[in-house]
């Protein structure tokens, strides 16, 4: 496999990036690097250390870092995951509110870690953050449960203070939306399973307790949509296929159906084994943001309830 780290992987421009991805000899892996700069997303960092986890250390090989920007990659982890030895030495500062390095998950522990990492990044009152933790637990959890990945989920987020936005990547080389999404339903491809699994609702219910028949498979739907009321990026990328929310103008209507959104979609990208989700989440409170969240809030609390109602329900015999 060959991965270029382009000048900027952001998810607006992502599509170059994917473009130049190179799955052949899937036992090997070759990374570059622009020269000078490199400005990425988290989606990027996850999916090359998601792949990267798949191939023995020895078979991988980067190329000499030049780029003033070098020093990112070391601080996220990335050579970590890579076992590679970058060369590169640095004094790490604080994270907290700032940032959480790539992380690998694969219990209900390193979850739960992750979600609090993560919670100062948001920079939010607890009755909006709230709701969008409990999405992203939901998010990791169905990689978990789904993926049928021997790594877990590959993670990783940062704050960017300027535009008061926090970028997500969550990648996984599991089985891929489309065999995942087979189990219940019939996509004639990779794009026809992303739509499904962006459809509230209709990928099945989840057993835990948050999750009732009223919000199964809403995750997606529902971190989407956080996205569209803010005018935001949303990617999700599994075998040749690519689903990217764009951003839109002052009209806001929340759509069940992606293919309703001001969106862009292919379906011809180098196939990836796995799926790579990448989220831009603007956290300034608007009035649609702060409606928004307080809906969503509402939903998780009835939920909960219903299912701690459904658990304690003992069987009635005649």
């Amino acid at each position: 496999m060959k991965i270029h780290i382009p000048h900027s992987a952001w998810l607006n421009s992502i599509d170059t990036f994917l473009q130049e991805f190179d799955p052949s000899k899937p036992d090997k892996l070759k990374i570059t690097f622009n020269k000078k700069w490199m400005s990425i997303h988290p989606m990027v960092l996850s999916m090359i250390a998601a792949i990267g986890l798949k191939i023995d250390s020895s078979k991988i090989e980067c190329e000499k870092l030049e780029a003033t920007s070098k020093h990112y990659l070391e601080r996220m982890k990335l050579f970590d995951f890579l076992g590679v030895d970058s060369g590169i030495k640095i004094k790490e500062h604080e994270a907290a509110g700032r940032f959480v390095p790539l992380t690998q998950i694969k219990d209900s522990k390193s979850l739960t870690k992750f979600i609090t990492d993560v919670t100062p990044l948001l920079h939010l009152e607890p009755i909006h953050a709230e709701p969008i933790r409990y999405i992203m637990s939901e998010l990791i959890r169905n990689v978990l449960e789904h993926s049928l990945s021997e790594h877990g989920a590959i993670v990783c987020a940062q704050y960017y203070e300027k535009s008061n936005t926090v970028r997500i990547g969550i990648a996984d080389t599991g089985i891929g939306v489309w065999k995942s999404i087979r189990e219940s339903h019939n996509p004639t491809n990779d794009l026809e399973a992303i739509r499904m699994a962006l459809i509230p609702g209709l990928t099945g219910t989840t057993k835990r307790a948050g999750g009732t028949e009223r919000n199964a498979g809403a995750g997606l739907f529902f971190i989407k949509s956080i996205a569209s009321i803010n005018r935001d990026f949303f990617v999700m990328y599994s075998g040749t296929a690519m689903y990217k929310l764009l951003k839109r103008g002052k009209k806001i209507k929340l759509h069940a159906e992606p293919f309703d959104d001001r969106h862009s979609k292919r379906n011809d990208l180098p196939k990836l084994d796995g799926t790579v989700v990448g989220i831009d989440l603007s956290l300034d409170t608007t009035q649609e943001f702060t409606l928004l969240l307080k809906l969503l809030n509402e939903t998780l609390r009835e939920a909960i309830k219903e299912r701690k109602k459904a658990r304690y329900r003992k069987p009635q015999f005649i």
